[in-house]
């Protein structure tokens, strides 16, 4: 059983930063497959960052060159730095994971509000 915990969220102004982590607890055997996600009112669950099979990071399109996700492999922890954030970033962000039998595992989420 694979438990995630997220921290790092609140209120920043338009241009602002924030960093999310994620670590968590249980064996973690697809080290690739942790991964963060958002989701805004009214819309879909969005992946935001990831890591390919082979490690290569990926993002969505909307925040290529503003985020950047990395991790320590030796505490089960991804982060996820966000810098030049908009309005339109204001989502709660989901840690995610998946194992190698493809169950999909969730944080709780942190809310990430960006003001004008």
């Amino acid at each position: 059983q694979v438990q995630l915990v997220e921290s790092g969220g609140g209120l920043v102004q338009a241009g602002g930063s924030l960093r999310l982590s994620c670590t968590a607890s249980g064996r973690i055997f697809n080290i690739n497959g942790m991964d963060w996600y958002r989701q805004a009112p009214g819309q879909q669950r969005e992946l935001v960052a990831g890591f390919t099979s082979v490690g290569i990071r990926n993002y969505a399109d909307s925040v290529k060159g503003r985020f950047t996700i990395f991790r320590d492999n030796a505490k089960n922890t991804v982060y996820l730095q966000m810098n030049s954030l908009q309005p339109e970033d204001t989502a709660v962000y989901y840690c995610h994971y998946l194992d190698l039998t493809h169950f999909n595992y969730w944080g709780q989420g942190t809310q990430v509000t960006v003001s004008s």
